[in-house]
């Protein structure tokens, strides 16, 4: 449910990743083990800490792993903690996790599946059964990272950790990017330039041609490949350039909707998207994963020139959303599912989680009552 709308944030670094998806984690086994808010709190930071410090010491796409292998060693973690399993037992949760879930990145390449939404629950799911595992006394493969046939030597290659975070540097929790729009995390500043440039273009007929200057990652993730320009489902759709582009430029806002089954086979969206040219940039990619960089020019059939580049797309940490727009975010999903006074309900709770003496009761207020 966490990662099914595309909508939740992002790290990026020599690995991209969704450190939120811990929070599924860190959700279910605090209810169940009767936590605090408090502790809540510290289990997130903690699965934030350790994904994203892997994510900036190797790259996994790079050898053909998809990130969230990452997440089997900070779920595992963050389980860890909630049951307060002792060092012994967390090291055998991370290497029962660790071992058994090295996941292909074929998860994100060409026509997405449903699967794409799925792949880090699952590894949150094992991560969770690898504690369970361990407080009850099974042992796991040793040393998972440096062993003979270990991490280093078949996944990722030999990387050194970084300092977590805390007295000497910001935890990295601080260093992630909120979704502005529900789509992959590249594509969140050419929607806003093409949002922008919407208004100054007027009739969409009118276009002749449209170029979005990228960098590398972009490029590889969501600007190449010939289902991008023909998306069939709606994870492909929001991992797809040209079509956030181009629902952007006609519909001048990108929501849930835009995502619908409906929307994605608009013919007039096909058309557009088939005027649409990405190329690599090379002091663009300069700027990556520091900045995120698209720069969009559109000629008219007139002769026109419009160009819009966006950096620091908004939800950077440079950019940074409100509480406020926080808030209408969580509204903006919450309000078809849950009556307006629930919404409420749980956004109090949630502003004041450090005084919440057991989990279960946020868990309890989110509970969708039957239609």
């Amino acid at each position: 449910m966490i990662r099914y709308l595309d909508y939740n944030d992002t790290y990026l670094s020599k690995e991209p990743a969704h450190p939120s998806d811990n929070i599924s984690t860190a959700l279910a086994v605090a209810e169940a083990e009767g936590r605090s808010g408090k502790d809540l709190i510290t289990v997130i930071v903690i699965g934030y800490e350790i994904q994203c410090r892997l994510c900036d010491a190797a790259s996994l796409r790079a050898k053909g792993w998809d990130h969230v292998t990452y997440g089997a060693f900070s779920s595992g973690l963050v389980a860890s903690k909630l049951m307060d399993l002792n060092i012994e037992q967390t090291v055998h949760t991370l290497g029962i996790s660790g071992v058994a879930n090295i996941a292909l990145r074929q998860t994100r390449t060409g026509e997405l599946s449903m699967w794409k939404g799925c792949a880090f629950a699952n590894t949150a799911r094992n991560a969770v059964f690898a504690a369970i595992l361990a407080r009850h006394g099974m042992t796991g493969p040793a040393p998972i990272f440096e062993g003979e046939k270990g991490f280093m030597k078949l996944v990722s290659g030999d990387f050194e950790l970084e300092e977590f975070g805390g007295k000497a540097s910001p935890f990295k929790i601080l260093d992630t990017y909120i979704k502005f729009y529900p789509a992959e995390y590249h594509s969140q500043s050419a929607i806003e330039a093409a949002i922008e440039l919407k208004s100054k273009i007027g009739d969409i007929d009118a276009i002749e041609s449209i170029e979005v200057r990228t960098f590398d990652a972009c490029y590889e993730i969501i600007g190449s490949g010939a289902e991008k320009w023909n998306p069939k489902t709606r994870e492909t759709a929001d991992h797809s350039l040209p079509y956030c582009v181009a629902v952007a430029l006609v519909d001048g806002k990108v929501e849930l909707n835009q995502f619908s089954e409906e929307r994605i086979k608009d013919p007039m969206l096909h058309k557009l998207m088939g005027k649409i040219k990405i190329s690599r940039d090379v002091d663009l990619n300069r700027q990556y994963p520091e900045a995120m960089p698209n720069l969009i020019e559109i000629v008219t059939k007139d002769g026109r020139r419009f160009l819009k580049m966006i950096t620091y797309p908004k939800g950077h940490p440079k950019n940074p959303m409100t509480d406020k727009e926080v808030e209408i975010k969580f509204k903006t999903m919450a309000d078809n599912i849950l009556p307006p006074g629930q919404t409420d309900i749980i956004l109090d709770k949630l502003w004041h989680l450090e005084y919440i003496k057991d989990v279960r009761e946020i868990m309890d207020s989110i509970t969708v009552s039957e239609q």
